[in-house]
């Protein structure tokens, strides 16, 4: 059974940095393309940052510069440290891994952390 489980969320001020964790369990990590994704309320989902199965990364235009991701194969984790955090990015964070295996695509998600950035 596959899980992906978020942590490191929470409270913080403008400004400030929180390091998001995604443990994944059940499939094999270093075979997956491994995202963050985020959803504000009343907003659509949307993506924040991947990171391919061979490493390589791409960041939405809005955490550029901000947000790092980065993955351990040996730990099963995928992490997001997040600088410079503004108000706008509040929302719920979710992980999210890939395979596409011949024509199909095996994808899940975790159940999301939320990350509040307010004074």
């Amino acid at each position: 059974q596959v899980q992906l489980v978020e942590s490191g969320g929470g409270l913080v001020q403008p400004g400030g940095s929180l390091k998001l964790s995604c443990a994944a369990s059940g499939l094999t990590f270093g075979s997956y393309a491994m995202g963050w994704f985020r959803q504000a309320p009343g907003k659509q989902r949307e993506l924040v940052a991947i990171i391919s199965n061979g490493g390589s990364i791409k960041y939405s235009d809005s955490v550029k510069g901000r947000f790092t991701i980065s993955r351990d194969s040996a730990k099963n984790t995928m992490y997001l440290q997040m600088n410079s955090l503004k108000p706008e990015d509040t929302a719920v964070y979710y992980c999210h891994g890939a395979i596409n295996v011949g024509r199909f695509e095996y994808s899940y998600w975790g159940q999301g952390t939320q990350v509040t950035v307010s004074s």
